[in-house]
C-alpha cells in the first residue's frame, strides 16, 4: 500500500542551498603557497598546527609545496588544475597507432631472422654428419 503524499517542509525546517551543496576543490595561487612556506619556515615549535588550522591545511600540503618550491622554485608552484589528460589529436593517434604496428612488425622479422638461423645451422649440421657418413 503506497504511502500517503506528505506536505511540503514546514516553515521552521532549514531548506537546503543547491550552491552550498555542492563542495568544488580549492586552487592556491603560486603567492599564496610560497608565503604559507615562509611562514611555516618561521614557525616555532608548536606553531605550525595552529598555521594550518588557521590556513585549514594539512601538514603534507606544506610538505608538498617546500619539495616543489625547491626543486623548481616558484614557477612550479603554480602548477595546472588536476584532472585527466589530453586528448590526444588524430594525428597523434594515428602516429602512435603506427609505431605500435612497426614495432610488432620488427619483432615478428626478429623471430622469422632467428628462425632462419636455426634452420640453416640445422642444414649445415646434417651436411656435415652426411659427409662424414660418406667417408
Amino acid at each position: 500500500m503506497p504511502k500517503p503524499a506528505t506536505d511540503p517542509l514546514p516553515d521552521n525546517q532549514v531548506k537546503p542551498e543547491p550552491a552550498l551543496e555542492k563542495r568544488t576543490r580549492r586552487t592556491f595561487s603560486a603567492e599564496y603557497k610560497l608565503r604559507i612556506v615562509q611562514e611555516a619556515n618561521a614557525c616555532q615549535h608548536g606553531e605550525l598546527g595552529s598555521l594550518l588550522r588557521r590556513e585549514k591545511l594539512y601538514h603534507n600540503q606544506i610538505q608538498q609545496w617546500r619539495r616543489e618550491c625547491e626543486q623548481g622554485g616558484i614557477a612550479s608552484l603554480s602548477k595546472t588544475a588536476p584532472g585527466p589528460k589530453p586528448q590526444l589529436t588524430s594525428e597523434q593517434r594515428q602516429i602512435a597507432a603506427l609505431e605500435k604496428k612497426i614495432q610488432r612488425l620488427e619483432h615478428q622479422l626478429q623471430l622469422k631472422d632467428d628462425c632462419l638461423a636455426l634452420q640453416k645451422k640445422a642444414l649445415a649440421m646434417l651436411a656435415h654428419q652426411e659427409s662424414e657418413g660418406d667417408a
